[in-house]
């Protein structure tokens, strides 16, 4: 598994323990939704989107890693990935992103081809 990719980077703004449920998240290339869940584990943070309308409420795993900055007083996320790359991503599965590490596996390979780690 990258670890790198399920960190916050240095640079982005993130505190330790901050709420980011309901941030707006935002693509490189516009909005996808809001945050509905995240974690600050080490070595295995995240966001959980809802997507809403945008891809008929799909939730979609983002890892830590793919935000490249927080704007806390616009409670905005900036994530470095297109609105495609998100739409493409595998289905959020909320009963294995905690207990299958095949699952993990597979969003890190995903996520880790859109990087240069």
């Amino acid at each position: 598994m990258n670890n790198h990719l399920w960190g916050y980077q240095p640079t982005s703004g993130h505190t330790s323990g901050a709420d980011l449920t309901g941030y707006s998240v935002e693509a490189t290339d516009g909005s996808v939704g809001k945050v509905d869940k995240h974690s600050d584990e080490a070595g295995s943070a995240y966001l959980v989107v809802d997507t809403g309308v945008w891809i008929f409420g799909k939730d979609v795993l983002l890892p830590a890693g793919t935000v490249k900055g927080i704007d806390t007083e616009h409670r905005t996320i900036f994530v470095d990935l297109t609105k495609g790359q998100i739409k493409d991503s595998p289905e959020f599965n909320r009963h294995r992103h905690t207990t299958d590490p095949g699952y993990h596996a597979q969003l890190d390979s995903y996520y880790t081809s859109y990087r240069l780690m």
